[in-house]
């Protein structure tokens, strides 16, 4: 194992606004795999490189999240600035037993021809020469047909190169034009993973199925497969194996957001240090706990 990989996660960071009990807005930055990047660099630190991979504009929002993201020790070479466009937004409403509601503003978001401008020639062309290349449901839903049959081939030349794909399943229905067309894309992009960090409720509300055994039972020739079930236990399968690991206990959940981004984020870098699946497992858990008592997707450093 590389033990100074470098890693590419691709997708999108919206605006995030926090409605408060007062209503008042707290305003900052978040998205799925954009959450997954953050935590993932602070949990690798500097053993390796992880780089960023999205479209933004040129206005003051998309400056910002660069220089969050720079701050955070992220890579920006791949990500492009385009004239005269903006990022997406979304606003998040919490109850009072902390699960959430989204709302989004993001159909003219710049990500959306992450993949279908001349700048995303030499990103794509960079892709392969990664070790780990991330990508989500959400990455699949925002980059439309043809930006995802670019993506989808660069992830087909990464792997004959040797790189693994890591696919977390974020199905999220209003991103799609139908369940149908959901279902085509996930399956051609699961075909090309090494390692799915699937949600046992995002499985079923896209494929249909009952349990989580029909999930898992799934994905034979993925490789590595966890599957994320809340506060129960996640399941993984590994080389044959499978296992239960328990989640741990919160008196007070806050807000769920990026409790599954964050998990994800410390499993994958445990296994990257070579931590077996239960230790990455353990730490997921961890982080993932830590994020959901407090508010928004991104907890300050500890």
């Amino acid at each position: 194992m590389n033990p100074h990989p470098r890693i590419a996660l691709i997708g999108e960071c919206m605006i995030e606004l926090q409605h408060r009990a007062d209503g008042s807005l707290q305003q900052s930055f978040g998205g799925d795999t954009l959450n997954t990047a953050v935590y993932l660099r602070r949990e690798l630190g500097a053993s390796s490189t992880v780089d960023y991979v999205t479209a933004l504009g040129d206005d003051r929002f998309s400056d910002a999240m660069c220089q969050q993201w720079a701050a955070e020790g992220l890579g920006l070479d791949r990500v492009q600035r385009l004239p005269g466009r903006l990022p997406g937004l979304y606003c998040i409403q919490t109850d009072a037993q902390g699960e959430r509601k989204f709302l989004y503003w993001r159909n003219e978001a710049a990500v959306r021809d992450c993949f279908t401008t001349p700048g995303a020639e030499p990103v794509l062309a960079a892709l392969p020469s990664y070790d780990v290349l991330y990508l989500s449901g959400i990455t699949l839903a925002v980059l439309g047909e043809v930006g995802r049959a670019r993506l989808l081939s660069a992830l087909l030349q990464a792997r004959q190169r040797g790189a693994r794909v890591v696919f977390d399943n974020n199905y999220r229905p209003r991103l799609w034009a139908s369940v149908q067309a959901a279902r085509e894309a996930y399956q051609q992009v699961l075909a090309l993973v090494d390692m799915a960090l699937l949600t046992e409720d995002d499985e079923r509300a896209l494929f249909g199925y009952a349990d989580s055994e029909q999930v898992l039972a799934a994905y034979p020739g993925i490789e590595e497969v966890v599957l994320k079930r809340g506060a129960d236990d996640c399941l993984i399968r590994c080389g044959g194996e499978r296992f239960a690991v328990p989640a741990r206990v919160v008196e007070q959940v806050v807000d769920t957001t990026a409790a599954g981004d964050s998990f994800s984020a410390a499993y994958l870098a445990s296994r990257l240090r070579g931590g077996s699946p239960q230790e990455a497992a353990l730490a997921g858990h961890r982080l993932a706990s830590q994020v959901i008592q407090l508010p928004g997707a991104l907890i300050p450093r500890g």
